[in-house]
């Protein structure tokens, strides 16, 4: 019986979106979560079903992958709330607005 082997694929790719949205006030956890809760899924299947599979190397690795980007997103999105609570929405909001118009003058036109 040929043995099947374990996708990493999916788990790679919402890793990767996880890594990309957390720049996004940390809600890459979402897709990291996702990623990290597939791979322990397919790992679990394996562990139930050993012959079936091929070497599970590959699996381990994304679900690492997974959790280091789930921590990364977890950590930025603790850090969001905390500047939020100390500084408050509106203050951020002002200084995002400067920002802005101090970026807008500094084009050319």
């Amino acid at each position: 019986m040929e043995k099947r082997k374990l996708n990493t694929t999916i788990v790679y790719v919402l890793s990767g979106i996880g890594l990309l949205c957390c720049c996004v006030g940390g809600f890459g956890f979402i897709p990291a979560g996702i990623a990290f809760f597939l791979a322990h899924q397919k790992l679990n299947e394996y562990e139930t079903m050993p012959e079936e599979y091929e070497d599970p190397k590959g699996m381990k690795t994304a679900k690492t992958v997974a959790l280091v980007v789930l921590i990364i997103n977890l950590v930025y999105l603790v850090y969001t709330i905390y500047i939020i609570y100390t500084t408050g929405w509106d203050e951020l909001m002002e200084q995002s607005r400067e920002m802005m118009e101090q970026w807008e003058m500094g084009q050319p036109e």
